[in-house]
Parts: structure tokens; sequence; C-alpha cells
């Protein structure tokens, strides 16, 4: 199984962006758990989260035939929503990245998990009406307390995991290899470790350095 970590391209126009996203609450937060690690089964699989339409849903609950594609997301973080003409962000890459996903059979969930900014930018009521302006064709759950994110070892936003149909992960890290610019992309992480996993194959390139802003945690 092939690791790759190899910077971003692209992450250089938005560095300010970056410096930003790293700058965490409280100097006391809570620290999550060491990153899941390849071939591990997804934790906390039932634990249900309210998602942004009033139902509540769990990993299991929220999964496809062939597996469940997990994205540690917020409605704020640069990396996410783009950097006025700097940076695309990874967002508007979001839908099709669902399309594909549940033409191979794999579901795609969207978790917010930054406990410290629930009073505002990452309110439930916030979350609503982020997937609503964005059209979000996929759940956008709120990881209370930042239980998943924890369990996971995900550290920023967006954060990617991908499990295979027995909830096993296969893939974790970015989206592809450039956020800045959705046009010139050369790799397509995630889609590649998709189709792998519909194939039945092995995926390639398991491992990818995630880049964005940090999840905000609040201490513990």
């Amino acid at each position: 199984m092939k690791t790759l970590f190899s910077p971003l391209k692209g992450a250089l126009g938005i560095a300010a962006a970056l410096a930003f996203g790293l700058f965490m609450t409280s100097a006391n937060v809570a620290e999550p758990q060491p990153e899941l690690a390849i071939g591990s089964k997804a934790p906390l699989a039932d634990v249900l989260m309210m998602n942004v339409n009033g139902t509540q849903m769990s990993l299991n609950t929220a999964a496809g035939p062939n597996g469940l594609l997990v994205v540690f997301s917020c409605n704020t973080c640069p990396f996410v929503v783009g950097n006025g003409e700097k940076s695309d962000g990874w967002e508007g890459r979001y839908n099709a990245t669902a399309r594909f996903a549940k033409e191979n059979g794999v579901s795609m969930v969207l978790v917010n998990s930054n406990e410290a900014k629930r009073d505002n930018h990452d309110s439930m009521e916030a979350m609503k009406s982020h997937a609503k302006e964005n059209s979000y064709g996929m759940p956008y759950l709120l990881d209370a307390n930042h239980q998943l994110a924890d369990a996971f070892g995900a550290l920023k936003t967006p954060h990617v995991y991908l499990f295979d149909g027995d909830m096993n992960l296969v893939y974790r890290g970015s989206i592809d290899d450039n956020v800045s610019d959705a046009d010139a992309v050369t790799e397509q992480y995630v889609q590649d470790a998709i189709a792998a996993v519909a194939a039945g194959n092995p995926v390639a390139v398991a491992e990818t350095k995630a880049i964005g802003c940090s999840i905000k945690r609040v201490s513990k």
C-alpha cells in the first residue's frame, strides 16, 4: 500500500489564511487521539449526530453498500470556503465528490466538530444556513463536544476519511492536490480511492497530508 506525504500545490496562496486557521481559541484544549490508522474500524459508528435537516444519523446508518466518506468541515475556514481570488477552497468540490461517491456505492457526510464556535459561526443554525446557501447534497452533521473528531484523531477542516463496505479505513488526508485551483488538480486522491474500493481493489495512495484550519476544540 503506497503512502504519500507531499505538500499540496497552491497552499502558498493562502498562507495568511492558514495562520488564522491554526489559531487556537484556548491554550488548554482537549487532545484528540492519535490519527486513525489505515485498516482501523470506524470509531463511534453508532453514535447519533444531528443533521441540518432535523434528523439524527450515525456513521453506520449513513454508509452506502461500498462504504462511507467522512469529511470534517466547517462554515468559515478558507481552506473549505475559499479565500476570494486567492483560492477556490475545497467546498465547491463537495457536491461533485458526493455524486461520484454515490455512483460508486459510497455515501458521504460532512461533520462539523468546531465546538469552540458553537455560539456563532458553527452553531446548528449557522450550519443550516451554510448548507442551504451552498446547496449541500449530503448530510451535514454536528459532532457534539468534538467526540467523533477526537476518536478519529482529526485535526483539520477539511480532513477526509474513506471507509470501505466493512467500515475499515482505506484512505485519509485531502480531497485532491490543489486547494487553490480546482482546474489545476492533477491528483484526485479521494475519487481514485473510491474507484478502487468500488472495484474491490487496494487503494494505491492510502494517506496524504491534510491541510486546513485547526478543528476548534474546547477544554475538557
